[in-house]
């Protein structure tokens, strides 16, 4: 993946690229920011400790390449016990294709 998509990482892109929006960075803190390196924000288990330990219940995902770390977050949400919501209109990705791909899926296997 890395060698094919190159232009995003952030050697190539640039580290302003992963910068919070001045709007987003208003809320830091009280808001948080948890970093991930790969696809997954739980893999590391620092994500879903802190929301244990705070009685959180519901997530709402949004974010860019819908088709790659949207889904992850999705799946790893909804595998952890989450009431999961899609923001759909806070997600992006690179192909219109993969965004609406992503969209069927969560709606049809997840919403009810």
């Amino acid at each position: 993946y890395y060698e094919h998509w190159a232009d995003m990482t952030i050697a190539r892109a640039g580290k302003e690229v992963v910068e919070l929006l001045p709007e987003l960075a208003f809320h830091v803190p009280p808001a948080r920011v948890f970093d991930k390196p790969i696809y997954s924000p739980w893999l590391s288990g620092e994500l879903a400790g802190v929301l244990q330990s705070e009685g959180v219940e519901e997530v709402i995902v949004s974010g860019g390449e819908a088709d790659m770390c949207v889904l992850a977050t999705l799946l790893g949400s909804i595998d952890l016990g989450y009431r999961t919501i899609l923001a759909e209109d806070a997600i992006c990705s690179a192909s219109d294709e993969a965004y609406e791909n992503i969209l069927k899926l969560f709606t049809k296997r997840y919403s009810h």
